[in-house]
């Protein structure tokens, strides 16, 4: 859920991690899900991104297969195709993206959290909207699969009526988002969290998070981070409370920093008065001129520089979305048809270099290459686990392998256990 990222999406170096093996009272109160030991284990786990929410980057044959350069994301997917023409390769797709044999290698792996990205039209789709539904029973099979492969899950809302943040990844790209315009686009929003803590509230051991909405435009300021304020709050209670009593869930209630520094957030639903309540923050190193153009070693040092930061917040943090990439250079990244930073074929921007041989197949990528992505992926994974861990974005992509999971463990920049390090002391 990168793609088509503005650029205050950048790397934000005031996260919050903690520090070694302790943790601070605020997580050891509020993180009481039984069915996975928060504050004390780490998460370690990845996003199946590009499967319920399209993403043009992730899958760009679904795309290219329209033969229409205006079908830029889901929204222009089924809006300018037709019906059964979209439904079909949706479904081909949903049957196929993902399926149970990844669930089993992602555990095979070593993780033990997946991540579900979903959008708001699974379970809502309102009069002038486009969308096809049909996503929610390929959720409901994933929480099966994570069952059978002793994994835990995250849902995650990635889309909003109306949009969040008017990325591509949030189903409809949009100048400026609109989510925030009209009451009725928030009460949807809590009407369909309420929907997903109540359908997985007999599946607690499995479903160990729900995340309301994923990566609200908060650099816009109060217009957003003023309902979005009330939104989690409202939110909270649509979780913590799926029972219609007062009895509480077990459920944590994950809530991203809107692009705000941790330090913003700090005081925000603490114990006692709330309970099993983390936050999430997604740290990207390409969204913006000046980190595109650092060295190599200079995104390690990056990586490495954000461990003190994020190890002051007080509440527990997980890294939900990161990547070994260190450039923009994979296809549709930035957005459908639009270039890269890094080679200067995005408008505005100073070519770094060429993108040869940094993205697409992992098999023609240099050993040097391979190394660095090693080192960036242990320098990341390493400060990340300073607090509450990782869930690394993508598990795969079809045709940008430096963002993928699964291709990491083929061609070996990522570790058959993800606790094995050949860098340990890279970050000093």
């Amino acid at each position: 859920m990168v793609s088509a990222r503005s650029t205050f999406t950048s790397l934000l170096t005031s996260a919050s991690l903690l520090v070694g093996l302790f943790a601070p009272a605020a997580l050891a109160d509020s993180a009481i899900n039984p069915s996975f030991p928060y504050g004390s284990s780490k998460i370690r786990g990845v996003n199946v991104g590009g499967w319920l929410v399209l993403e043009p980057w992730i899958t760009p044959s679904l795309f290219d297969a329209t033969n229409n350069k205006a079908i830029i994301d889901e929204w222009t997917f089924t809006q300018l195709q037709d019906y059964n023409t979209a439904k079909a390769a949706l479904t081909q797709h949903w049957n196929t993206w993902i399926t149970k044999a990844d669930f089993a290698a992602i555990a095979a792996a070593g993780l033990n959290h997946v991540r579900i990205p979903i959008g708001y039209w699974a379970f809502d789709v309102g009069p002038g909207e486009p969308y096809i539904s049909g996503q929610l029973p390929y959720l409901q099979q994933a929480v099966g699969w994570a069952r059978s492969s002793g994994l835990k899950v995250i849902v995650d809302l990635h889309g909003a009526p109306g949009s969040q943040n008017g990325y591509d990844n949030s189903g409809h790209l949009v100048a400026y988002p609109q989510w925030q315009a009209n009451s009725t686009n928030i009460a949807r929003t809590n009407a369909i969290v309420k929907t997903l803590a109540s359908l997985f509230v007999n599946d607690l051991d499995v479903v160990t998070a729900i995340e309301p909405l994923n990566e609200p435009a908060g650099y816009y300021g109060s217009d957003i981070l003023t309902p979005l304020k009330q939104f989690y709050y409202d939110s909270y209670g649509n979780i913590r409370y799926p029972y219609g009593s007062s009895k509480q869930s077990n459920y944590v209630s994950l809530i991203h920093d809107a692009f705000q520094p941790l330090s913003y957030w700090k005081g925000f639903q603490l114990p006692p008065n709330w309970q099993g309540v983390m936050f999430d923050t997604h740290i990207y190193q390409m969204f913006v001129q000046d980190q595109v153009s650092r060295t190599n070693e200079q995104h390690i040092q990056a990586a490495c520089a954000m461990g003190d930061d994020l190890a002051s917040f007080d509440l527990w943090v997980v890294v939900g979305e990161w990547t070994p990439a260190q450039t923009d250079c994979a296809v549709s990244l930035n957005g459908r048809g639009k270039g890269a930073r890094y080679d200067g074929t995005l408008p505005g921007s100073t070519a770094v270099g060429s993108c040869a041989g940094l993205t697409g197949s992992g098999a023609g990528f240099s050993s040097d290459y391979k190394t660095f992505l090693r080192q960036y992926w242990e320098a990341q994974t390493i400060t990340y686990e300073r607090n509450g861990g990782w869930l690394q974005w993508a598990w795969k992509a079809e045709n940008a392998d430096e963002w993928s999971y699964q291709a990491g463990l083929k061609y070996g920049w990522i570790p058959q256990n993800p606790t094995d390090r050949k860098y340990p002391n890279i970050c000093g």
